[in-house]
């Protein structure tokens, strides 16, 4: 049996499970698989395994992997898979949840942005490098404007840091009510009032066809010259022309983004050169602790597979 461990960047997989107990050939590939090598490369596999959707898995890929039998993907949600064609293909697809203590990696993540931009830390520090001193007054958090959209688990997790610095923490997304925004934590406000009176917003939506573009150009001609837009969730709720644009124009303060369109992002890419902002490479889920339990679920999945009683299958 030949298992293919897909997008492993850091190169951390190998040691990061007992993958010889599966008793089969494992590959592990660090380096991205250009869309149209995938199905070369991979026709020999029979168990494909995912990182999250670094990877896509169209019914065209699907179809022309005659030997696929098993894809597994690391979380318990990938809609970069085509489920439909893996259906139709007789290929089984498991999930392989991660840490949960690692839920809150991504509100880090976000924290960091939101805090580096506010307090013009990577300017700073770079220009102490040059031998200045105090090129910038970075502006206080209390008593400014937190926006969230969306206030769901990491919403939530976003809030009480905002609510620990003294911060106004509103919310808007298409199904949140006063009720549930209570529970949350958080005032419950409109999409305008979200995008017009906000210092910083913070984007927490699940990426489907309904939320797709949610973030348009009329919410974001919305936004304060001063404030500032975090996304750490999907890139594809944010209309990225638009974004680039008021960037470029210095229309909004800044931007603090985590995910791209286009992961990884080719080092030739626009969006490396946009002023305003500050990039990560999708750091939100990347921790030891996250990826340690997510290959050991992955092992599992395999197992339980061969065993013939496939566990934490995706529908």
């Amino acid at each position: 049996m030949r298992i293919a461990v897909l997008d492993d960047y850091l190169k951390v997989a190998p040691e990061m499970a007992d993958w010889q107990s599966l008793n089969a050939d494992v590959s592990f590939f660090s380096d991205f698989i250009e869309p149209h090598t995938s199905a070369e490369v991979l026709a020999d596999f029979d168990v494909i395994v995912a990182m999250r959707e670094r990877s896509a898995f169209p019914a065209s890929l699907i179809k022309a992997l005659p030997n696929l039998r098993l894809l597994v993907t690391t979380g318990m949600r990938n809609n970069s898979i085509d489920l439909e064609a893996c259906r139709e293909q007789g290929v089984v697809v498991c999930g392989a949840p991660g840490d949960p203590l690692s839920r809150g990696a991504t509100a880090e993540i976000t924290w960091s942005l939101l805090l580096a931009l506010f307090k013009k830390i990577p300017q700073e520090a770079e220009n102490m490098k040059q031998g200045l001193w105090q090129t910038s007054m970075p502006p206080t958090l209390e008593g400014k404007r937190l926006g969230l959209l969306g206030a769901g688990h990491l919403g939530q997790c976003v809030a009480r840091v905002g609510q620990a610095f003294g911060m106004d923490v509103v919310a808007w997304s298409p199904n949140l009510t006063e009720e549930r925004a209570a529970q949350a934590g958080v005032k419950l406000v409109t999409k305008y009032e979200l995008f017009s009176t906000s210092d910083v917003i913070s984007v927490h939506l699940v990426l489907s066809d309904r939320s797709r573009g949610i973030v348009d150009s009329a919410s974001l001609e919305l936004m304060k010259s001063t404030a500032y837009l975090i996304n750490t969730s999907r890139a594809g709720l944010i209309d990225q022309g638009a974004l680039k644009s008021l960037l470029e124009q210095g229309k909004i303060g800044g931007a603090g983004l985590d995910v791209f369109d286009s992961e990884p992002l080719a080092a030739n890419d626009e969006w490396r050169h946009v002023p305003r902002t500050l990039l990560t490479p999708h750091l939100g889920y990347s921790t030891p602790e996250n990826f340690t339990v997510f290959y050991a679920n992955v092992v599992e999945d395999i197992q339980a597979w061969m065993a013939g009683k496939p566990i934490r299958i995706l529908t």
